[in-house]
């Protein structure tokens, strides 16, 4: 079997300051850069990404891959027309040569581009358009993709993620090639989907906690292939939300089997809410348990998670610690990162390891509520170490990846120890604190600008974990968003 393969990465909030123009596919920032052809096969195979585990499972197979372009960008607001033209008209145009029996397609499902709102469904009638209906069309999907009529439709089948944080990218990719063998080995696949009636919350959806833990584990022991992409819930679209979908020979089996898991997350919509604090409160709850703890209390600075939208500079957090004289209390032992200030980190580069000067720290950004984010903070700093931001990462999530996040600076402010880096990424890799010598096993508060990924190498070194409501792009609770175009039966938290 010849299978043409490709890849169109990005989780877009259409609330968030900055958009995703073709250089941030090039450059990839926490995600591996922009390749096609052969050269993709060689930098994804060793990847725990899904295209990495679809490789791996074809070559086992003895499947023949005909590599065309695999991108993707940091979530942020919509892709520009220019970069989605880019990437649709490459893997398109690939796909008009032909000389294959089947596609998969490492996607996100949450993408919207400036002029389309359906990002992937748009890409994947643009192939049914060269393809034809008949040619087996498999892919893969994020657990926070918006699952849309049209995926489903021109889709023969699709699989998402089971873990979040998200452990088992290149075990669905595998999942991706064993469903596409059914496909090309026993015929089309009777699908079915169930939309649920409620938006879910980024951190309710962790599946190391209820209720999300139990609807997992009931699918990973269904005899039928289910998903249940929780969706994004930051992108206004009609079609944004959790959507439970499965694919099978079995049409009644599929159907009973969607209905009834559908039917007990619905069930279940009390236990979707979580707490969420206020950064002075989260600070203060940080410090008292720290005070009698063997390991680190870890904060998530949920609002400005890079890996739902947020640019990783607002400084909410880091004036809660300052207020409360956190790195006073402990010096070098209270650690924030990372914060994305491309100046900060120039200016320490050019003063060097041992120097002190006056910096703004961060920026005052607009956030999802029309109103501006925390100033600035303006302080002496030290600088403790410096470095070029080439960070192998090997945590859980990321093994197999490189962050390439240019300068990069460890700052003392006060004496809180603030990671700056010039481009963005989540806190979800313990290397992100080690690169610039903070050990963080041996911290007591560490602030993490992630919501949720952050817990797969941080929950086994933690104490506590306690996630905060810092003013910031992205909104922990997605009823404070202002939609536009979400469905009127549509409520805004479960």
């Amino acid at each position: 079997m010849r299978i043409f393969v490709a890849g169109f990465q990005h989780e877009t909030n259409t609330f968030a300051p900055s958009r995703a123009d073709w250089a941030a596919f090039e450059s990839g920032a926490g995600y591996p850069e922009s390749t096609h052809g052969e050269a993709m096969l060689v930098r994804m195979a060793p990847t725990m990404l899904p295209m990495g585990g679809f490789i791996a499972a074809a070559r086992e197979r003895g499947w023949t891959l005909l590599p065309s372009l695999w991108a993707a960008a940091t979530p942020s607001a919509h892709v520009t027309r220019e970069a989605f033209e880019h990437i649709a008209g490459r893997i398109v145009g690939d796909a008009r040569a032909g000389g294959f029996d089947a596609i998969y397609l490492d996607l996100h499902g949450a993408a919207v581009a400036e002029h389309v709102a359906d990002a992937e469904g748009e890409l994947l009638e643009r192939l049914r358009a060269v393809v034809g209906d008949a040619m087996p069309l498999v892919a893969s999907l994020d657990l926070h993709a918006n699952v849309t009529a049209r995926m489903l439709r021109h889709a023969s089948a699709m699989t998402a993620f089971r873990t979040y944080p998200h452990v088992d990218m290149a075990e669905t990719g595998a999942r991706a090639a064993a469903l596409l063998a059914a496909v090309l080995e026993h015929g089309p696949l009777a699908t079915h989907q169930v939309r649920l009636p409620f938006l879910l919350p980024l951190n309710a959806q962790c599946t190391l906690l209820e209720p999300a833990m139990q609807l997992f584990a009931d699918i990973a022991a269904s005899p039928v292939e289910l998903s249940f992409a929780m969706g994004f819930p930051a992108a206004d679209f009609p079609e944004c939300g959790p959507v439970v979908f499965g694919h099978g020979h079995d049409a009644a089996a599929v159907r009973q089997a969607v209905e009834a898991l559908a039917g007990r997350a619905v069930g279940l919509r009390p236990a979707w809410r979580l707490e969420l604090l206020s950064p002075d409160d989260a600070v203060a709850r940080a410090l008292s348990l720290a005070a009698a703890a063997s390991a680190p209390v870890v904060i998530a600075d949920t609002q400005d998670n890079p890996g739902a939208g947020g640019d990783g500079n607002t400084t909410g957090m880091l004036h809660a610690l300052l207020r409360a004289g956190a790195g006073r209390r402990w010096p070098g032992g209270v650690a924030l990162g990372l914060l994305h200030d491309r100046a900060a980190a120039a200016a320490a580069h050019a003063a060097g390891v041992g120097a002190r000067l006056e910096l703004s720290l961060g920026r005052s950004v607009r956030a999802f509520d029309g109103r501006d984010t925390d100033p600035p903070v303006q302080a002496q700093v030290d600088v403790i170490a410096i470095s070029d931001g080439i960070v192998p990462l090997t945590g859980p999530m990321t093994a197999g990846n490189t962050a390439t996040l240019g300068p990069c600076a460890l700052l003392d402010v006060d004496g809180v120890r603030v990671l700056v880096s010039s481009a963005k990424t989540q806190m979800l890799d313990l290397g992100l604190y080690r690169f610039l010598g903070i050990e963080p096993t041996a911290m007591r508060v560490l602030v993490n600008k992630s919501s949720v990924h952050f817990r797969a190498a941080f929950a086994p070194i933690a104490s506590h974990i306690l996630v905060a409501q810092a003013p910031g792009p992205m909104a922990a609770d997605p009823a404070d968003l202002p939609w536009r175009h979400l469905p009127t039966n549509l409520a805004r938290r479960p």
